[in-house]
């Protein structure tokens, strides 16, 4: 039998003595009841325990005041009007109740729920419960985000209780509130499915966040909703230590509020401000629609600030320390309009010991922003939609080939088990019916940036060659007659440009590939791009304003291409002597005579 909707008139009636009187004393009975029937059930027991407990009885009589509060007072515009934070913070609290282990504060939160429900729909003069409807959805994220945790049983218990109101409320059965509270329900639904494959995948950073980025991509049209994935996902980061990811989602959710104030005409740049920073910004920021998600959301410059800050916080954090300018030229402009000189102090100060950190790392050459790997998953039994799929990871640190590919056999194999899992430890191409179909495969692969002839020129340092980077390559030696390693003459090289999806860094630390170009390199051309390469990296030493001896002494007896022991004279010897030079294209042989100069 459906329960009768709650109202003010239940609320009324009692003091607050007999209510309490009445209740503890049922609640006893019921805590008797499930002592004498449990067999043993510890759970239980101290579940009829808590429901008898003092503090359990006054945080219902808090709900109940709440309640008797929200339908006798004329109050609304404070809840409904102007910024939505008390109403916010009024449903995650609710929401907290409604996931109790105890079902009379599940009962007391659902009613109150209904009622504010209710209310809200009342105040729009029966139009909709946009405000409560958003905030809601807004508090299951973030209860999803904090890890605080939601159990589905007892959760999906109070939807159902919501929704019982809303379908034996006679005074409503005329309006579209039932069916707008079924839809808010069903809403809640999906994110609680999200849940769960979040749940699945706790253990694996990369998928996490992936998951967290679909559900934030999907509210792209709702500004709140969507920073509340991003925030949960720069949570996310900063636990793994992935300090440069956790700030690009604070400069994502930065470029969201400018995009709302420039629709309301108090930010003229919006995200397009930020295009110095990250091309992914206006790519993602720039999409939000004028919806019922917009109305309830009300970002001021302290937003925009706050989280710009944040971002710098992190960044810093990073070592990442050439964005802090292009980040504090979006804040200084709003300090200075408002005459805030302590803040402006305060801004030049941290921009002047960023700019001596920079020259700090440059001159000592410690910074380290990072490897990346392509790495590629075969097998449709275990994979699913990931198999066939390829990503770039950026890994931190030095961290090398043996390290990431421990790192990934360990999740994998937590998951799968250790003898469903198989590395593939070279870079050639996979042959996807030879594998075996119970295996799940990982290819893993090292990789670098690649830049043209015009994109090195312009990219001097090494923050610039790790900063807004899309193309990524790899190279495979081989030979026409099998082997992988031959002679000078004979020695040619694969090379894969690797493009992504978006730039590094980004809101994720992996990012899928999107397209693969190769070009194969004659033994001549080999040479060149070798000799070019060593050159590159004689000029950085001999350059810096300390060289490092050591280093320098470590490039000058590094082997410079594919065959070992073969250096400069050895290929002046094969391919510039008067007997071979007319063996090869007059403008390679150039090139090649170009970088011996």
């Amino acid at each position: 039998m459906t329960a009768p909707p709650p109202s003010h008139k239940s609320f009324i009636g009692a003091s607050s003595n007999g209510i309490l009187h009445q209740r503890t004393y049922s609640q006893c009975q019921d805590s008797q009841a499930e002592l004498l029937n449990a067999p043993g059930g510890i759970s239980s027991i101290h579940r009829a325990l808590q429901e008898a407990n003092i503090s359990t009885e006054v945080g219902i009589i808090v709900l109940d005041v709440l309640s008797l509060y929200s339908n006798t007072f004329k109050f609304q515009a404070v809840l409904f009007r102007g910024n939505a934070k008390l109403c916010g913070d009024l449903c995650y609290e609710i929401l907290r109740c409604c996931n109790s282990r105890l079902s009379s504060t599940r009962k007391e939160a659902c009613a109150l729920l209904y009622l504010l429900m209710r209310s809200n729909f009342e105040y729009s003069r029966k139009t909709s419960f946009t405000r409560v409807h958003l905030q809601v959805i807004i508090s299951v994220s973030q209860l999803i985000g904090d890890v605080v945790g939601i159990s589905n049983s007892y959760f999906q218990e109070s939807l159902v209780m919501v929704n019982n109101y809303a379908k034996s409320d006679k005074a409503m059965q005329k309006t579209n509130f039932p069916l707008e509270v079924k839809d808010l329900t069903k809403r809640i639904r999906t994110v609680l499915m999200a849940t769960a494959q979040l749940k699945e995948h706790e253990k694996n950073p990369e998928m996490l966040v992936d998951l967290q980025y679909c559900l934030a991509k999907s509210y792209a049209s709702t500004p709140e909703l969507r920073k509340t994935w991003l925030e949960s996902m720069a949570k996310a980061h900063l636990r793994t230590k992935d300090y440069s990811e956790a700030a690009h989602c604070y400069l994502h959710i930065s470029a969201l509020v400018s995009e709302y104030l420039r629709r309301r005409g108090t930010y003229p740049q919006g995200c397009a401000a930020f295009h110095m920073i990250s091309p992914n910004i206006q790519t993602e920021e720039s999409s939000i629609k004028d919806d019922s998600g917009m109305q309830d959301v009300h970002y001021t410059d302290s937003t925009l600030i706050e989280n710009l800050e944040q971002a710098a916080r992190i960044i810093e954090q990073a070592e990442r320390y050439e964005v802090l300018g292009d980040i504090y030229k979006l804040i200084i402009p709003m300090y200075e309009v408002a005459r805030d000189f302590e803040r402006l102090s305060e801004s030049y100060r941290k921009l002047f010991e960023a700019y001596n950190k920079i020259v700090e790392v440059m001159h000592s050459g410690k910074r380290l922003l990072g490897k990346y790997y392509r790495v590629a998953f075969y097998g449709q039994a275990h994979f699913d939609e990931e198999n066939g799929k390829e990503y770039i990871y950026k890994e931190p640190k030095v961290t090398n080939l043996s390290e990431i590919c421990d790192r990934l056999f360990n999740l994998y194999t937590y998951r799968y088990g250790k003898e469903n899992v198989k590395l593939i430890m070279d870079s050639k191409k996979v042959n996807v019916d030879e594998l075996d179909p119970k295996y799940a495969f990982i290819q893993v692969t090292y990789v670098t940036p690649y830049f043209t002839k015009e994109e090195s020129k312009e990219r001097l340092t090494e923050f610039e060659r790790n900063n807004n980077i899309q193309r990524f390559m790899f190279e495979t030696p081989f030979t026409k007659n099998g082997p992988a390693h031959g002679s000078i003459t004979e020695q040619y090289k694969l090379r894969t440009i690797l493009t992504t999806s978006h730039t590094f860094p980004y809101v994720k630390k992996r990012i899928e590939i999107i397209e693969h170009t190769e070009q194969e390199l004659s033994p001549i051309e080999v040479a060149i791009d070798e000799l070019h390469n060593k050159v590159i990296d004689l000029q950085e030493v001999v350059r810096a304003v300390t060289p490092d001896v050591k280093k320098l002494h470590l490039n000058l007896q590094g082997c410079v291409s594919t065959q070992v022991h073969a250096g400069p004279l050895a290929y002046a010897e094969a391919f510039l002597s008067k007997d071979k030079v007319n063996k090869y294209p007059v403008g390679k042989v150039a090139a090649l005579k170009d970088v011996f100069k």
